[in-house]
């Protein structure tokens, strides 16, 4: 009984660390989008450049991805999301400097930071809870929404309302970074660095073979590229409808939350389902009849409904994404590796939305041809979506494409 309290305690405090690292993968990004306007207008940047805010981060983490099984293999994953913490702290101080340079650089530095955290948690989750897959990354994308949905809404009260400036109102962020930091720090003390590396090393065969690892990335890249384009110019394109920017960055928040019940909801779905192709479906029907209503601006009722069927749809899209890396790996390493590639090839595609969809508006003026484009890329990432829901591991049909090559050869 002492051991099993002792297991359940170990779990607790491991599943909170999980959730606070979190918190804190998602606000330093979604946080930039309500005040582009204010960064702008100050530094004299083009809407392409503004761009690079958020698509900076995304660049960051991708080419980052791909090492990050090496890290943790020699620093083991807890030592390794320690790390990706403190570089996300050290990022969102530099990038609230105030000068041009830093801004950049720590801009660069908060994708370094997510990109530790985002590759490993899933590899985490597949070890630490191999029959709990579908419940722990539904609460942990579940706590991601949280934190990104209220960080558009509270940029701009923070930096007019009390009056602190766009600097201090993205650095605020560093508080939730020391609380998370705090909570995961049990987590140090119970690494094993051999478990650890038994838990990320690659598998002998190549990720980059699969081609439903191929479809998992294209799903998680592509609806990756909408949801970071939504949430950096949502708030300008609801401004260019006539809404205060303070209200339409609240509606990035009211998009953010639309999305946390299928956070929960959708991986404890797909674990039980056969297949997920049926999800993937309802993602990009939600998606695709939300960005079409955007696109139309028929009256504001129309449009806030637009705006919560996005929400549903790309909150239902991120938790899918991390759930299908967990269910289409056999075990920790594949799923560590299935990670670090989706990951990286998935948000360097993911990168090129933001300053894409501000370099079409600088060029037309107009909001229309961006948003076209997203509806283009919903169509896009549902098909993959579908065929990374096929009840297969990375490498089962490998393997059984050379079964069959082999059996019709003897």
């Amino acid at each position: 009984m002492r051991t099993t309290a002792k297991m359940d305690s170990k779990n607790l405090l491991l599943m909170a660390g999980i959730i606070f690292v979190a918190f804190n993968l998602r606000p330093a990004i979604t946080s930039v989008g309500p005040l582009i306007g204010a960064i702008r207008d100050e530094t004299g940047i083009s809407n392409g450049a503004a761009g690079l805010l958020t698509t900076l981060p995304l660049v960051a983490f991708a080419l980052l991805s791909p090492f990050v099984p090496r890290i943790a293999q020699k620093l083991g994953s807890e030592w390794s999301i320690l790390l990706g913490l403190t570089i996300l702290g050290a990022g969102i101080a530099a990038r609230s400097a105030g000068m041009l340079p830093p801004l950049y650089i720590g801009t660069i530095l908060i994708g370094l930071g997510v990109g530790l955290c985002n590759v490993l948690l899933p590899g985490m989750v597949k070890e630490k809870f191999p029959q709990k897959v579908g419940l722990l990354t539904g609460i942990y994308t579940f706590s991601m929404g949280i934190c990104a949905g209220l960080a558009p809404g509270f940029s701009v009260p923070l930096a007019e309302g009390l009056g602190v400036g766009w600097r201090l109102s993205l650095g605020a962020w560093a508080v939730l970074i020391l609380i998370a930091i705090i909570v995961w720090l049990p987590q140090l003390k119970k690494t094993k660095k051999k478990t650890e590396i038994s838990a990320v090393s690659a598998p002998k065969s190549s990720m980059w073979t699969s081609p439903i690892a191929w479809q998992v990335t294209l799903f998680m890249g592509l609806q990756s590229m909408v949801y970071f384009s939504a949430t950096t110019w949502l708030p300008e394109i609801l401004h260019s409808q006539g809404r205060e920017i303070a209200a339409a960055g609240w509606m990035v928040t009211v998009l953010q939350f639309s999305g946390l019940p299928v956070n929960i909801i959708i991986p404890v779905l797909a674990d039980r389902l056969p297949n997920q192709k049926g999800i993937a479906l309802g993602i990009g029907i939600f998606t695709f009849a939300g960005i079409t209503g955007l696109l139309l601006n028929v009256n504001g009722i129309i449009t806030n409904i637009s705006i919560v069927l996005i929400g549903i749809g790309l909150g239902a899209a991120i938790s899918h994404s991390l759930t299908l890396i967990g269910l289409r790996a056999e075990n920790a390493k594949q799923a560590a590796s299935l990670s670090g590639m989706a990951q990286s090839v998935g948000y360097l595609l993911a990168a090129a939305g933001p300053i894409l969809i501000g370099s079409l508006y600088d060029l037309f003026q107009s909001w229309t041809i961006p948003l076209a484009l997203l509806l283009v890329i919903t169509a896009i990432f549902t098909i993959s979506g579908i065929g990374a829901g096929r009840d297969q591991f990375v490498f089962q049909e490998k393997d059984h494409k050379q079964k069959k090559t082999a059996s019709t050869i003897a």
